[in-house]
């Protein structure tokens, strides 16, 4: 599926909150939990792995726990994550754990991304559940705001 205009507003919430994120000293990734009937923001997120010291404190398990508590259920179906960077493997596999209907995504991540660009676990043969995936939305603004991020660590 090509990305339409709810798509590419998803990804600018997600940007949004990267960017205010980027003071916290953690890679600024941001993300949204929207349900899909309404089209409302559920759940938000920004890293928090050096904030709350916290090695599962990533944006996409941030913005899904937001989501949970505020739907009084861990599984996420009729809901899609929009996040700025590709998830990694335990992310992944978090939104297949959660039952999530879409995961829409901006920049890759050649290092570590589980969804097409090292791995692909939500696609996999053997996976539980296979979300819809929309990739690379709105992928050079996220792509440039982890860079200029990286950069500065340089």
């Amino acid at each position: 599926m090509k990305p339409g205009r709810r798509e590419r507003d998803w990804i600018g919430q997600a940007l949004e909150l990267a960017r205010e994120a980027q003071a916290t000293g953690d890679v600024p990734v941001g993300a949204v939990v929207v349900e899909l009937e309404s089209g409302t923001v559920i759940g938000r997120g920004v890293n928090r792995r050096e904030v709350d010291r916290d090695p599962t404190g990533h944006a996409e398990i941030v913005a899904m726990r937001q989501a949970a508590a505020s739907l009084g259920r861990w599984r996420l179906d009729g809901c899609a994550l929009a996040v700025t960077l590709e998830p990694c493997a335990m992310c992944a596999g978090a939104i297949g754990q959660a039952r999530m209907d879409r995961l829409v995504f901006g920049a890759w991540d050649e290092k570590a991304g589980a969804v097409g660009s090292r791995w692909d676990v939500l696609r996999d043969r053997g996976a539980l559940h296979r979300p819809e995936v929309i990739a690379g939305v709105r992928s050079e603004e996220c792509a440039a705001l982890l860079g200029d991020f990286f950069d500065r660590l340089r």
